[in-house]
């Protein structure tokens, strides 16, 4: 069971979360904020699964309240603005939901949560990442498998807290490990960190942007503190067509 609180100052949007999560068994609702100070009272008193956080209220936002948070709890945004997402990317969020939230992407999310939680709870004692004899192929640990992952179909990988998820075109596979360990088994000619949650493949990019890239239609964040890497990375394959 996710045990999870909902912190939102709007009364129709904090209905409709309350009655979706209402239609999930795997979910329990302990509390509904509309007052944030009061929320955030309830969060450093008790440990809980699961937040929806409103990003925009009054006194305090959903985003200076998780600067305050010592432990965080699994973290589902709710916005009416996508601007907020890459901030919600730097404090390590789950997800985010734009309004008005729609049943099926909802449950995209906390099915995410989910996802996480039970292979946390059910590590199996292998190693998180294997190489093979194939320098092109891998064995990654999900959840209580071991799955082969082709690296030259990898597009993208996000890291959050101890997850990592990896997308491919065909598939998204969420293996407990930091993305330091993921990191080392991944060829430097082919790929390139842009972000504290965000390895890319090079060869998937379709756009690059002042503040994102994109690969398969997904906006991906550049992280202040790579910013000046990748553009060097830029640079250089753009002296390298001109050549």
């Amino acid at each position: 069971m996710i045990e999870c609180i909902i912190i939102e100052d709007e009364p129709l949007a904090r209905k409709l979360i309350e009655d979706y999560i209402s239609r999930i068994s795997y979910l329990s609702l302990l509390q509904s904020f509309s007052d944030p100070l009061k929320g955030l009272q309830f969060l450093q008193d008790r440990h809980i699964d699961l937040l929806f956080l409103d990003v925009q209220m009054p006194d305090l936002t959903g985003l200076g309240l998780l600067k305050i948070l010592n432990q965080r709890p699994y973290v589902i945004l709710t916005t009416a603005y996508s601007d907020y997402a890459l901030d919600g990317y730097e404090l390590d969020v789950t997800d985010y939901l734009l309004k008005p939230i729609v049943f099926e992407r909802f449950l995209q999310a906390v099915d995410r949560v989910k996802s996480r939680k039970e292979n946390q709870s059910n590590p199996i004692p292998l190693e998180e990442t294997i190489s093979s004899s194939d320098p092109d192929i891998m064995f990654v640990k999900d959840g209580t498998k071991l799955v082969r992952v082709n690296i030259n179909d990898i597009m993208y990988i996000e890291g959050l807290k101890d997850y990592v998820s990896i997308y491919t075109p065909g598939q998204k596979i969420v293996s407990l490990q930091r993305m330091k360990n993921l990191e080392v088994h991944l060829p430097k000619s082919k790929f390139i960190r842009i972000h504290h949650s965000y390895i890319i493949a090079t060869k998937w990019l379709q756009s690059i942007h002042k503040d994102y890239v994109e690969i398969n239609h997904v906006s991906i964040p550049i992280g202040e503190t790579y910013r000046k890497l990748f553009r060097e990375f830029v640079d250089q394959q753009r002296l390298l067509g001109e050549n």
